[in-house]
């Protein structure tokens, strides 16, 4: 799942590793969010959160405080840099590949692999068949990606914010199965 809309969102900067504050929207995104997460009458077995204030907040707000997480350094969103908090304007066209290595950053196969590192050492946890993981936008685009059987086409341009993923993950590999994204009623 994708965190809410934060103050940065809003402002159209570069987030990144640095942080800002979930907006109003990105409130109510979350509590959508857990409307869905009961909608699909889904019950998690462990909950997992990037490091990132957003992405925590995100969670215990889509879980209604019902679960305890872990906070995990490998859910983080991409490291732009020297980028961070600058105007998204300043970004380079997709694909990213190299570019945000040159200037401090990470390159996309790096965000791609410490997330399927990261998801993979959870999902191989005893016990863990439901799980919930909250991270970010490009965090979960490079992921996405780094799986040719996904639909890539399936999925629109850009990640909204408080998307659920749907995913199956047996002997090793991971198959997107569905996705919902956030309508707020």
């Amino acid at each position: 799942m994708r965190h809410g809309q934060t103050l940065f969102n809003a402002e159209h900067k570069i987030q990144g590793w640095c942080d800002s504050p979930l907006t109003d929207l990105g409130i109510k995104q979350a509590e959508e969010a857990a409307n869905t997460i009961n909608d699909l009458g889904l019950v998690f077995d462990h909950c997992y959160s990037s490091t990132s204030e957003r992405a925590c907040d995100t969670l215990e707000i889509a879980t209604r405080g019902k679960y305890s997480y872990e906070r995990v350094k490998g859910l983080k969103e991409s490291n732009f840099g020297t980028f961070e908090a600058m105007d998204e304007f300043l970004n380079p066209p997709l694909p990213y590949g190299d570019f945000f290595a040159g200037h401090g950053g990470e390159r996309q196969t790096e965000v791609a692999a410490r997330m399927v590192k990261t998801l993979t050492e959870i999902m191989e946890r005893p016990d863990h068949e439901t799980v919930l993981a909250v991270s970010h936008g490009a965090s979960i685009a490079n992921f996405i990606r780094s799986y040719n059987q996904y639909n890539v086409k399936k999925l629109k341009p850009g990640i909204p914010n408080c998307t659920l993923f749907k995913l199956s993950y047996e002997d090793g590999h991971f198959s997107l199965l569905d996705y919902f994204e956030p309508k707020l009623r």
